[in-house]
Parts: C-alpha cells; sequence; structure tokens
C-alpha cells in the first residue's frame, strides 16, 4: 500500500474546498462574520483564517506527491473542526454552523483519507 493518495479526487476537493474557505475569509462574508461572532472568536485574530485555509489546501495538493503530508493535513484539519465544533457548543450555537458546516467539515475531513482504502 502506498502512503500517497489513490485516489486522488478527495483531496483536490477537498483542497478546493479550503481554497474557497479561505477566499471567504479574506475579508470575512456576511455569513462567516456573523459565525465567528456567535462562538465569540476574538475580531483581531480574524485575520488568521484564511492563510490557514490556505495553507491546509497547500499541503492537501503537496500530499499527492510527498507521502503522509496529505494524511497528516486532514488530520490536522480534523483537529481544527474538533475545536470548531466545541467552540460552536460552548457557545451554545447550535444552528446551521454547528451541524452543517462545521459537523459537515469534520466529517469530509475524516472520510478523505479513509478513501485510498474504501475505493
Amino acid at each position: 500500500m502506498s502512503a500517497l493518495p489513490d485516489p486522488v479526487w478527495p483531496v483536490l476537493v477537498l483542497a478546493l474546498i479550503q481554497v474557497v474557505d479561505g477566499i471567504l475569509c479574506l475579508r470575512p462574508v456576511a455569513f462567516i462574520a456573523r459565525c465567528f461572532e456567535d462562538v465569540h472568536f476574538p475580531r483581531r485574530y480574524w485575520w488568521v483564517m484564511a492563510p490557514l485555509k490556505f495553507a491546509a489546501a497547500a499541503g492537501l495538493i503537496a500530499g499527492i506527491w510527498i507521502p503522509y503530508l496529505g494524511v497528516i493535513t486532514c488530520l490536522a484539519l480534523v483537529l481544527y473542526f474538533l475545536l470548531a465544533i466545541s467552540g460552536h457548543l460552548r457557545a451554545r450555537d447550535f444552528g446551521r454552523n454547528l451541524f452543517l458546516n462545521a459537523t459537515g467539515m469534520l466529517v469530509i475531513c475524516i472520510l478523505t483519507p479513509l478513501a485510498s482504502f474504501v475505493w
């Protein structure tokens, strides 16, 4: 079994999601700004989110050729979304941001490296 992803498409889809999310976080669009506010994420740190998303996308793309980098990046994204979910729970934000966005992304990040075993 190879340490490189096969098939590659789940990694590319997750990387594309991260790029789009990074673009939306550059100057947070209304629904992202509202999400940050709902979980009481300090405004002075909002700028960090876009570079994190772009770094995740870069790690996923590079992981296509660098063994285990994609898996490590997926694990980092799993941790990120676990922290996001805990932030939503702590803020009692039980709406769309928790159940659709954060939990949905957690599932995608968990399934992406597992796709190599399924296909």
